[in-house]
């Protein structure tokens, strides 16, 4: 079992930045993959950036690429996630993941946390 706790949401104006944290306990190095999903009303989950713990090797998808970036603190078990030039269209609920390895599919992971609230205001 991994347990995730995701904190940093909020509300935030177009042009702004947020910092996401997703602290993780248990049999983290199992699941040492850490993935970050959004989604807005209406819409389905989608994949935002992946990190794979042991290598450090990151992905991105094409519509935050150049203003997120996903990183690791070993020593606190914590993934961040640095959100950039904020858009409105960037308002979401943002959940971690944890997995066996950094897929930009859902299905990929087994653990998930609650979410957190990011609202960008225009």
């Amino acid at each position: 079992q991994v347990q995730l706790v995701e904190s940093g949401g909020g509300l935030v104006q177009a042009g702004g930045s947020l910092r996401l944290s997703c602290a993780a306990s248990g049999r983290t190095s199992t699941y040492s993959a850490r993935g970050w999903f959004r989604q807005a009303p209406g819409k389905e989950r989608e994949f935002v950036a992946a990190i794979r713990w042991s290598y450090d090797i990151t992905s991105y998808a094409d519509s935050v690429k150049g203003r997120f970036a996903i990183s690791r603190d070993n020593a606190k078990n914590t993934v961040y996630l640095q959100m950039n030039s904020l858009k409105p269209e960037d308002m979401a609920v943002y959940y971690c993941a944890a997995g066996t390895d950094p897929s930009t599919s859902q299905r990929g992971y087994r653990y998930w946390g609650q979410g957190t609230q990011v609202t960008v205001s225009s």
